[in-house]
């Protein structure tokens, strides 16, 4: 409801839950199922429906003002949203991404019978507790909605072992209506580079040419990739470039843009690179495409993720497949999605200098990085979108053998050719 899976990732609210819904309805599509996509019409330009690709239509919804508004803002949306949805034609089932879509579209499924699929994708915390237990409730009825959407659905599809655990002790989401669906990545697009002549002293490398920095750089960089929110962690990222010996400093490159909540985060990130002397070796270049993220991927030393909370990090998984390790956070699933001294780095400790030691010691032993770049890229290789996508078709087919079938005559029976609307 609040940030469509059209827009491009790191930009406003969209994020890795942005990427799951896109390609998991793609698959759905190439599998034969009919798909719709429904979110909030937050421009006046653009048609009410679009084909996405085969079988999968975006569809736009009337609700608020036709322009983007604040992500807290939405609450007072979710009646109007769902007004619209319940307009439609009913679907065989609905599955909602965050809790807004939820909090609209229960009722509807309630109301037409259709399954409901509950994915939250972030889960909320109490203002008082530390940024590592989840996001802010950014609109007063969060914590309550999300507790109502987990006991009420009918399944809920979380994208990590740490998700459904504080799915279960948060929420009170029983553990045998939860599902564990990781996400898949695109390893045809995040692929690593083919090896690149040595740049003369002074040569600006291809991926700063192409973003048109004019300072010649160092061909050494690392990347810090999403949406410019405070639970994101750059901060640590900056501080931990400064911390580092100036003579294996690499330039950091931070790819998103801030949400309608917080438009002050990318000026605070300034100030923080201006504050410890590192403000030219850091640069802000707003959202990527698909196609320039995963360029600048390959490219990259490293890939750098200090989240305080990530259900999953698909950007992990991303640079994994790019044949790039990652240096992570302990944090939610991240810990699921790197593999801590094989695909990757997991720090327990957000000291800056403890950062700084990890990215030294990558960026100084090129035979300890090729060996994680190796096995991060097989693994990647194995998790496609087609094998996470045949994940939740079990989930779908589950809900929907249920409600068609006399409890005494229900099977495991495959239906992977049934017409299925999420």
């Amino acid at each position: 409801m609040h940030t469509s899976p059209a827009a491009v990732p790191g930009s406003g609210d969209a994020g890795g839950m942005n990427v799951v819904v896109r390609q998991q309805a793609e698959v759905l599509g190439r599998l034969g199922h009919h798909v719709e996509i429904l979110t909030r019409r937050a421009s006046p330009d653009g048609p009410t429906m679009v084909e996405l690709s085969p079988g999968l239509t975006l569809r736009q919804l009337d609700a608020g003002p036709r322009e983007p508004i604040a992500k807290g803002d939405h609450e007072q949306l979710i009646a109007a949203f769902g007004a619209r949805l319940g307009a439609l034609e009913p679907y065989d089932l609905i599955h909602s991404h965050h809790w807004f879509s939820g909090m609209a579209a229960l009722p509807v499924a309630h109301a037409t019978g259709a399954p409901h699929v509950q994915s939250f994708h972030s889960i909320a915390a109490d203002a008082s507790t530390p940024l590592s237990a989840g996001e802010r409730p950014e609109s007063p009825g969060r914590l309550a909605g999300e507790a109502w959407l987990a006991r009420d659905s009918d399944a809920i599809v979380t994208v990590s072992k740490a998700e459904a655990h504080t799915v279960a002790t948060r929420l009170g989401g029983a553990p045998e209506r939860t599902w564990v669906v990781t996400p898949g990545v695109d390893a045809a697009l995040f692929r690593p580079a083919a090896p690149q002549p040595d740049l003369q002293l002074g040569e600006t490398p291809a991926w700063a040419r192409r973003l048109e920095l004019a300072e010649p750089l160092a061909r050494d960089f690392v990347v810090a990739a999403g949406r410019l929110h405070p639970l994101k962690g750059f901060d640590l990222a900056i501080e931990a470039i400064a911390a580092m010996p100036q003579h294996l400093r690499p330039h950091l490159v931070i790819a998103g843009e801030p949400s309608e909540d917080f438009t002050g985060y990318l000026d605070q990130l300034k100030t923080s690179a201006n504050r410890l002397g590192v403000a030219n070796t850091v640069s802000f270049i707003g959202p990527q495409s698909r196609m320039d993220l995963a360029t600048l991927f390959r490219e990259a030393r490293v890939v750098l993720i200090p989240s305080h909370s990530e259900t999953y990090g698909l950007v992990a998984l991303e640079a994994a497949a790019s044949g790039v390790p990652v240096v992570a956070a302990a944090s939610g699933g991240l810990s699921e999605a790197v593999i801590d001294g094989e695909t990757g780095i997991v720090l327990p400790s957000r000291d800056p200098q403890v950062w700084a030691d990890a990215l030294s010691e990558l960026l100084a032993n090129p035979d300890l990085t090729a060996r994680l770049s190796q096995a991060a890229r097989q693994r990647a290789e194995g998790l496609t979108w087609t094998r996470s996508t045949r994940e939740l078709l079990k989930v779908y087919s589950a809900l929907l053998d249920r409600a068609v079938q006399p409890a005494e005559t229900r099977s495991t029976t495959d239906h992977s050719e049934t017409r299925i609307t999420p």
